[in-house]
């Protein structure tokens, strides 16, 4: 079974790379191109472009953002992208994993769409304290277990039923209280100056 799951998840990352690459290249970019753009490392970009490497809800936030793309459009083909109303049945939703998450796109509405809402598990076991940042919004609201919310020099416990907005520019982190994973709806939105620099 791990190994199924295994081959599955590397099935996963070559159709991701291959998605970005021809994002890339479409727009006629180089990787220093798109480095600058998303504020990541070209050899990091390189390895998630060949498959090799586990991307960061962050850093698929980051580089959506520089294509002035919804999340769920760099997983969905050009003939999802194009329908009026995007359904994501619970049995077709991927789980993806990075940064110590494992999160589901709940939307594949494509180009059209500012929303990238993501269903979040964040495990009781999550290692690290590096805080997250980027350009938008995010809203999330706690389906199960308890969410610490860390935004800047501020903590939030957050409850099942709880919801939290904050600007994405500050410093956050999420991480599982009481010793049991929590499970949350996140809804990222691209801010106006995201929007305005995709045009530029």
């Amino acid at each position: 079974m791990a190994a199924v799951a295994d081959r599955l998840t590397q099935s996963e990352l070559s159709s991701l790379g291959a998605r970005l690459r021809a994002l890339r290249t479409g727009r006629g970019w180089t990787l220093d191109d798109l480095a600058h753009r998303a504020g990541l490392s070209k050899s990091y970009l390189s390895r998630l472009e060949d498959g090799g490497r586990q991307p960061s809800i962050a850093a698929l936030l980051s580089l959506a953002q520089a294509h002035g793309l919804p999340l769920a459009s760099l997983f969905g083909t050009a003939e999802e992208s194009s329908r009026r109303c995007a359904i994501v049945r619970a049995d077709e939703a991927a789980p993806q994993r990075g940064n110590g998450l494992t999160y589901t796109p709940l939307s594949r509405a494509g180009r059209a769409a500012d929303m990238q809402p993501i269903r979040v598990t964040v495990p009781a076991d999550r290692a690290g304290d590096e805080m997250y940042q980027h350009d938008g919004e995010e809203w999330l609201y706690v389906l199960s277990g308890t969410l610490r919310l860390a935004l800047a020099d501020e903590t939030h416990t957050l409850h099942p039923g709880d919801a939290a907005h904050f600007d994405a520019r500050i410093p956050h982190r999420l991480s599982a209280l009481d010793g049991r994973d929590a499970e949350l709806i996140l809804v990222a939105c691209a801010g106006p100056r995201m929007l305005l620099d995709s045009y530029l």
